[in-house]
């Protein structure tokens, strides 16, 4: 009997023995999981994300490694490559001192996003800790435009700032005679050796400076404010204007190669792709124009409310925000409606198209996810504020602001 028990207790100290190495060689082959203090405070939903993250990993659903800008891109097409789940869960949420108007950019691992307590933040991705913060002097609606390791942001005490990506220390600041709430654009110079940042203002230009030094290369002048963003597609930048205009700029020079009468004034940004524009009015009317043609291709007019927020442009569709409380999804060729989804809010928030699914956020507190062949809901999560700002997706990531203050992000893994 003796002997049989000190097999037994051998045998127990054995495998205890092999269970401690096993683990410890599993801790050393994944530095990577180290617990976040997001993880921490909420342990079981941040182990799921991490292996969903390895999950996504292994079957290559990353949609992007970045949406550097407002919209994703120069063009402001507000389309993200792969696909998303019929879900999404929950990872952190950052908080502010102030509204959230502005949306989000993503790059190299960090979000840069503006605040109404007039402070830039740059968060990690994956943790959602603060890696800096740098206080203009007043609410920061603007969303951040990132290039070549700089972050180009205005605020509405009327400068444009240049920030360092890395450490959020200033540049240089460029001063407009008005408050900037649309986002930052940039293009290179002729002879591809500068990057020149261009950005609308409430001082009726629109502005196009050096992102090395932060001196204006040349303005555009229009009659009235400018309160969206800039689209930039070769040689030329688009954007509407509070004088009702459609404005067509040369890149080169910023001389005027065509104007456009959209009936009512534009406080949204327009998509820019293949010679044509995508753009919403105060005029409850949403337009295509042809830029060559110089021309109105056809109007959309399914809402008795204005569009504010700006278009995602997919192969064949584009799906659009509305104050009517509704995301309208109309032909790209001939924008006849093809599905219309109602919510209980207005739809500032301007939607992506990401594979078959929409996401986009509504005054009604809500993030909502849809299908982008009927309009359908698969999902939706209340964060309970308003959400006028807008999505963005990059490395298997949603992140979104609110008027709560606070930064959501959600985890595509499937």
């Amino acid at each position: 009997m003796k002997i049989a028990i000190k097999i037994t207790l051998v045998f127990v100290i054995i495998v205890g023995a092999c269970v401690i190495l096993t683990a410890m060689i599993i801790s050393r082959l994944q530095p990577g999981d180290e617990k976040t203090a997001a993880e921490l405070e909420q342990p079981e939903a941040a182990a799921d994300a991490v292996r969903d993250r390895q999950k996504k990993v292994s079957k290559g659903v990353d949609s992007q490694d970045s949406w550097p800008m407002f919209r994703g891109g120069q063009q402001l097409l507000g389309r993200a490559s792969g696909t998303l789940p019929d879900s999404l869960r929950f990872v952190w949420k950052f908080k502010t001192n102030g509204q959230i108007k502005s949306s989000p950019a993503i790059d190299d691992h960090l979000v840069f996003i503006g605040s109404s307590d007039a402070n830039v933040y740059a968060i990690d991705l994956e943790g959602g800790r603060q890696v800096w913060a740098y206080q203009t002097d007043d609410a920061v609606e603007a969303t951040p435009c990132v290039v070549e390791g700089s972050v180009f942001v205005g605020s509405s005490d009327s400068f444009l700032y240049a920030l360092d990506a890395k450490s959020g220390s200033l540049n240089w600041k460029y001063q407009t005679d008005g408050q900037i709430l649309g986002a930052a654009n940039w293009t290179r110079s002729p002879d591809g050796q500068r990057i020149w940042i261009l950005v609308g203002s409430y001082d009726n230009k629109l502005h196009c400076v050096d992102s090395a030094n932060g001196e204006v290369v040349w303005t555009y002048e229009t009659d009235n404010y400018i309160n969206g963003s800039p689209a930039v597609d070769g040689q030329k930048t688009v954007f509407g204007g509070c004088d009702a205009m459609i404005h067509v700029v040369s890149l080169a020079d910023g001389s005027r190669m065509t104007q456009i009468d959209a009936g009512s004034y534009i406080a949204a940004s327009g998509a820019f792709c293949d010679g044509q524009v995508f753009i919403g009015n105060y005029d409850n009317v949403f337009i295509k124009a042809d830029i060559a043609a110089g021309e109105i291709l056809w109007k959309y007019s399914g809402s008795d409310s204005p569009f504010f927020s700006s278009p995602a442009v997919g192969k064949n569709v584009i799906v659009i925000g509305g104050r009517d409380r509704s995301v309208h999804c109309v032909g790209r060729d001939d924008g006849k409606v093809i599905w219309t989804f109602k919510t209980l809010g207005e739809v500032d928030s301007s939607p992506v198209i990401c594979g078959d699914k929409v996401i986009v956020g509504s005054e009604d507190g809500r993030l909502y996810l849809l299908r982008l062949s009927d309009g359908k809901q698969v999902w939706s999560y209340e964060i309970g504020q308003p959400v006028t700002s807008s999505p963005a997706i990059a490395k298997g990531m949603v992140v979104i602001g609110s008027d709560d203050g606070y930064v959501y992000a959600f985890d595509a893994g499937r």
